[in-house]
């Protein structure tokens, strides 16, 4: 990995004419997708399901345009079969691109509170794919990605959604439940990716809520869509709660085979402390809530910028450089391809190692 991803999140991504397109928004803007490759070993990347989440998207166009420079005979090609949907939330990119624009190598706290914008639960894109052949109420986001998906030759082997969080101690690594014992060395791989670049990991005990299931420090099982669902149920939402439909995680598994799902949450802001007692309740955790929410209500109702940020300098919260996210979801990605070979050496006699 250290060798190619310099060339990975340098490169410039691909025009608009050099991408397929597989559907469209609600609002009717394109949705862009990249298929490369025709090996074994089929993976599936997607970005951008929640609103004001743009890292993974950033990663994943730099990719395409990485993976469309090289040689139909480079290893990346021959030993693999990438299906890539940068974004598939345009309508929510673009109501984001306000406080986004020109933010590539860290984000501004003012911008993000006072401008972010997503999705309410039940009208969430990453829970939001159809039920089945015949759930055509889904939004046409989900359509078009799950009509793609069906035309790949077989089962895929990885699938991985990058997300992030606006405010959390560290990077956070979500895991198939299915997968949870063949995932030791990708967790060693990546808690040791993210100490070198000086970042804690984020920890919470949030003990089943929504399908999170502490695995260790740093890392849980990934949501689930009955999980969602019944969260709501238990809050007396029965509205929101019927809305949930399967995540993208869950529509590629029920495409056939085993494959090991992934969910990268990394934090536009690091919360110092956090995690250090992870509860429940994180003591610190609920005590940055409230500073963020109290800030943000100032900001709206007219509080100058500059004291809410030195406020927040005061407090140590950083942004997370836009960089070392990606480098820590890249790396997410590798060590996924590296269980799934070690998983199936037989099947997917693939040499990753130069990833």
């Amino acid at each position: 990995m250290p060798s190619l991803l310099p060339s990975i999140l340098d490169a410039r991504p691909l025009p608009t004419c050099a991408t397929d397109t597989i559907g469209h928004s609600r609002e009717g803007r394109p949705i862009q997708a990249f298929l490369f490759g025709q090996g074994p070993l089929r993976v599936s990347l997607i970005a951008g399901c929640h609103a004001d989440e743009p890292v993974g998207p950033l990663l994943l166009r730099r990719l395409a345009a990485f993976l469309a420079s090289l040689s139909p005979e480079n290893l990346f090609l021959k030993a693999m079969e990438w299906w890539l949907i940068p974004h598939l939330n345009p309508d929510g990119e673009e109501r984001n691109r306000g406080w986004w624009r020109g933010a590539e190598d860290a984000c501004d706290l003012i911008g993000y509170l006072t401008q972010a914008v997503r999705e309410p639960p039940g009208d969430d894109i990453e829970f939001g794919f159809p039920r089945n052949l015949d759930d055509l109420e889904a939004r046409p986001e989900n359509q078009a990605a799950w009509s793609w998906w069906r035309t790949a030759r077989g089962p895929f082997h990885l699938h991985a959604s990058l997300h992030g969080m606006a405010f959390a101690g560290g990077p956070w690594f979500l895991i198939d439940p299915a997968w949870t014992d063949r995932t030791r060395e990708l967790r060693r791989r990546c808690a040791e990716a993210a100490q070198r670049l000086g970042y804690p990991l984020h920890d919470v005990e949030r003990r089943g809520e929504k399908g999170f299931h502490r695995v260790e420090r740093g890392f849980a099982t990934r949501p689930s869509s009955q999980a969602m669902a019944q969260h709501f149920l238990s809050l007396g939402d029965e509205m929101t709660a019927r809305l949930f439909r399967p995540s993208s995680m869950e529509a590629i598994r029920s495409l056939g085979g085993d494959p090991l799902t992934l969910v990268s949450e990394m934090p536009l802001f690091i919360t110092p402390g956090v995690g250090e007692e992870i509860g429940p309740p994180d003591l610190k955790a609920l005590e940055w809530k409230r500073k963020i929410d109290v800030w943000r209500l100032q900001l709206s109702r007219g509080q100058k910028p500059e004291r809410i940020q030195a406020c927040s300098d005061s407090g140590c919260l950083a942004p997370m450089p836009v960089r070392n996210q990606m480098a820590l979801q890249w790396e997410f990605v590798c060590a996924g391809l590296e269980a799934v070979k070690s998983a199936s050496p037989d099947t997917l006699a693939v040499d990753s190692t130069s990833l």
